[in-house]
């Protein structure tokens, strides 16, 4: 059974380009990734949420759930703006050194590959 293959011209700067693919018209398409798509022919709702942390429904071009706003540095008291940067450092890591104590002697354990009689 052969696949669909559709063909596109892409026109860039004078360019003219030919690409073709396979079509996949099924419910796994949009499972498995985002349709990645120029424009898409709706708006769909979709939650803001503001820095305060208050909540719009809006309508929005692309299919998101949610859409967080960032927050501006410059509204904050200069503690909150210390303590926020640090967290955007990243942390150091912890190195933990164990010491083994190695008191293991092959005599004690040589009975075992000994061939006996």
């Amino acid at each position: 059974m052969a696949l669909p293959i559709q063909i596109i011209k892409t026109v860039t700067s004078n360019t003219i380009t030919w690409n073709s693919f396979f079509l996949r018209h099924n419910s796994n398409r949009a499972s498995i990734t985002k349709i990645g798509r120029l424009t898409y022919a709706r708006l769909y709702p979709t939650m803001l949420v503001n820095p305060d942390g208050s909540t719009v429904r809006i309508k929005y071009r692309e299919p998101r759930k949610i859409i967080k706003l960032p927050l501006d540095l410059s509204t904050l008291t200069e503690e909150e703006r210390r303590a926020r940067i640090a967290k955007r450092k990243p942390k150091e890591k912890v190195v933990i050194e164990e010491e083994i104590d190695d008191n293991f002697t092959v005599d004690a354990y040589s009975h075992l590959w000994k061939k006996s009689k």
